[in-house]
């Protein structure tokens, strides 16, 4: 019946224990512009569009789909959440009062000049029950906080996988898109060197004919052998490529099976403005909340250190001399021992870790205001880019257009004798040069599309 009374008296040592001294979390203000322009009501969030429907190659998926199966990076954070969470499991046990059984036997010799009859005594002594070791009873929620400080890490630690997810997914696809502008590239660069070979044969019969100079062949095999040094360049940057999708994948390609495909470049359309709240949806946005919650439940713990604490050992079982009297009734034996324990002089030590504590916070704040103006920036620059983009693509392929005209205006009035070759070479490079840029900027028009897609935290929705 005691024993009943105490446990009463436990459980509601427990129920008192709900007292928490962490500050109340408020998220902290947006340090930048309310909006990023007026949202989109017929476009959903990027957030909401899978990437398998965001990507509209079918390589760049099979290459996405590995990447998030292999990659040792994404596994990697995976098991650090993993890690994480059986971190919070041992916190959250913490709270309760750990059981123990427990059973021994002891034999004990007495000698006669300690006995009271004179003789020698040998003493069996036999016990089992279940007990608390040691327990803590949270009254003030030092233990709660602590438990709560690793349920957040644990979420900020999901978050963190998904950024991880999301960098991954968009790294995939720009190295993907990479290797598909340098396959351009190269292209390019070969036809370059084949009409600079056709040229050169042609420079070298007039010149063997009289019919030019050797200046003139000599200008012609400049450009040629400049020919073969993209070529070569633009081959290496290739395999470069190349290699670093097999480590993105962390699987073997076969160069032979991916293949360039310019009609499949397209994306799914995304939204031209959204609101700044859709900031806070980003995986890297929720993890710094997600710390800085964390950061108010230790402070909430080291502010219960300049409190008194109350731990608890007790033992219920059986006690006799023999396996046999302890089913008498009278063997039952019980020990409770509570102990309290009251600061005094610290020496200003948990002054100091409440201080720690508390500009831990304001960092984590300052680094939280800090992700969300990134997070800013980094939309609003991508939103900004698209019709510049548009725009030197639009005015790249005219220049193409014009410089290819150019070009057969000045061969034309070189053959007639009218201008010189160096005329033909100006225009060469301006028509290579164009080419080469308009490639260059098809690649920048792509990466913003990616780009501004994981900058609006898409990439997690899946199907």
């Amino acid at each position: 019946m005691k024993f009943s009374r105490i446990t009463l008296t436990m459980g509601s040592l427990v129920l008192l224990s709900a007292c928490s001294l962490a500050p109340v979390h408020e998220t902290p203000d947006m340090s930048v512009a309310d909006r990023l322009g007026s949202a989109s009501t017929e476009t959903p969030p990027a957030r909401e569009i899978a990437w398998q429907d965001f990507y509209q190659n079918p390589q760049l998926k099979t290459l996405i789909s590995k990447a998030l199966s292999n990659n040792h990076d994404l596994r990697t954070a995976a098991l650090r959440v993993e890690q994480v969470r059986a971190q919070y499991r041992i916190r959250e046990a913490d709270r309760f009062p750990p059981l123990d059984g427990n059973a021994a036997i002891s034999r004990q010799r007495s000698p006669a000049a300690m006995s009271f009859v004179n003789n020698s005594q040998v003493v069996d002594q036999y016990s089992v029950g279940v007990g608390i070791a040691s327990w803590e009873i949270d009254i003030f929620g030092r233990i709660r906080n602590l438990s709560e400080q690793a349920l957040q890490e644990f979420f900020a630690s999901q978050s963190a996988r998904d950024s991880v997810q999301l960098s991954l997914i968009a790294e995939v696809a720009d190295t993907f898109y990479s290797w598909h502008s340098d396959t351009a590239q190269l292209k390019l660069a070969e036809n370059t060197r084949d009409a600079r070979a056709e040229s050169y044969q042609l420079i070298q019969q007039r010149f063997d004919n009289g019919l030019a100079s050797e200046l003139e062949l000599r200008q012609a095999e400049t450009l040629l052998h400049s020919a073969r040094v993209d070529v070569a360049r633009f081959q290496q940057q290739l395999n470069q490529r190349f290699t670093a999708l097999q480590l993105l994948v962390a699987e073997t390609l076969d160069s032979s099976d991916w293949q360039a495909d310019e009609t499949l470049l397209d994306f799914a359309e995304l939204p031209a403005d959204l609101d700044s709240e859709t900031l806070l949806q980003r995986p890297d946005v929720i993890e710094a909340e997600y710390r800085l919650k964390a950061a108010n439940a230790n402070i909430g713990a080291v502010r219960a250190e300049f409190f008194p604490r109350i731990s608890l050992t007790s033992s219920l079982g059986l006690l006799g001399t023999s396996p046999a009297n302890m089913l008498n009734t009278s063997a039952r034996s019980w020990q409770i021992s509570p102990q309290l324990t009251v600061p005094i002089i610290d020496w200003g030590r948990n002054q100091a870790q409440l201080d720690v504590a508390e500009l831990e916070r304001e960092i984590l704040i300052v680094q939280y205001q800090q992700v969300l103006e990134q997070a800013f920036k980094e939309v609003h620059d991508e939103l900004q880019a698209q019709q510049t983009l548009d725009d030197q693509l639009h005015a790249l392929q005219d220049l193409t257009l014009a410089s290819k005209r150019g070009l057969e205006l000045a061969e034309l009035r070189y053959e007639q004798g009218l201008d010189s070759y160096l005329e033909v070479l100006d225009a060469q490079r301006t028509v290579l040069d164009a080419q080469q840029s308009e490639i260059s900027v098809k690649l920048a028009r792509t990466r913003n599309q990616l780009t501004l897609y994981k900058a609006m935290g898409g990439g997690l929705m899946t199907h």
